[in-house]
């Protein structure tokens, strides 16, 4: 990972890589990462953002992903938003998970790493650890990861879709990260919100029973042999 005073520096060149028709506001995305099937994508690294990213220049909106291939599959995404860091630093923000995961969904909040985070040697390894490493009360330096784990049949596909925005879902598992020091008094508070969807449509190939099997073979069998029975 970067020092604290690298993070600092590049701050501002990040939220470059987002197209315009910006959110107004202080937040701006940092870092990013996405482990996908174990290929990993990295901001620093000069990666584009895999999938279909629909952000805007603060970074805020969706990135979706489709996945057709039989097997198992595995998807961690990793962000380091900040608020303003330059009026009020990095280490006075704090984290929360709402809800309940689906199954074979994963997340973390943690210290991006630059001190002693693990969250993004995690996203490489794909093992988040469901864990609040930064819960309201013990505040610091906060990013934020989802991960799904799942498995396709033929002929079923997986639409995922990330989200980050300024207002939280409703029924379905999200992490919030929120700065309690905004405005020119310091006294007013701003988050923002991580979610995701998961979808698998189609139909699974149907494979035949061994009975349907022994039907047919019969059924051919039989054929066969009025064949033989009718011959000249």
């Amino acid at each position: 990972m970067f020092t604290v005073f690298f993070k600092a520096t590049l701050l501002f060149p990040a939220i470059l890589l987002f197209s315009a028709g910006a959110v107004s506001g202080p937040i701006t995305l940092n870092d990013w990462a996405f482990n996908i099937n174990g290929n990993l994508y990295e901001y620093f690294a000069g990666d584009a953002m895999p999938g279909n990213p629909q952000l805007d220049f603060s970074g805020l909106g969706a990135v979706r992903f489709e996945f057709d291939s039989p097997g198992s599959h595995s998807l961690d995404a990793f962000f380091d938003f900040e608020f303003d860091p330059s009026a009020n630093t990095y280490f006075n923000e704090f984290g929360q998970a709402v809800g309940v995961p689906a199954t074979g969904q994963s997340w973390e909040i943690d210290e991006p790493g630059f001190l002693f985070g693990d969250i993004y040697d995690n996203l490489i390894s794909s093992s988040l650890d469901n864990n609040n490493a930064i819960p309201q009360g013990s505040e610091d330096d906060v990013s934020i990861a989802l991960g799904w784990d799942f498995d396709l049949a033929v002929g079923e596909t997986a639409y995922l879709s990330l989200f980050t925005g300024l207002t939280a879902p409703d029924d379905i598992f999200y992490l919030s990260h929120t700065d309690p020091e905004m405005g020119t008094s310091f006294d007013q508070s701003s988050s923002l919100y991580f979610w995701g969807e998961l979808d698998i449509s189609g139909k699974p190939a149907s494979i035949p029973e061994p009975s349907t099997w022994l039907l047919m073979a019969m059924g051919i069998l039989s054929l066969f042999v009025r064949r033989r029975i009718v011959a000249p």
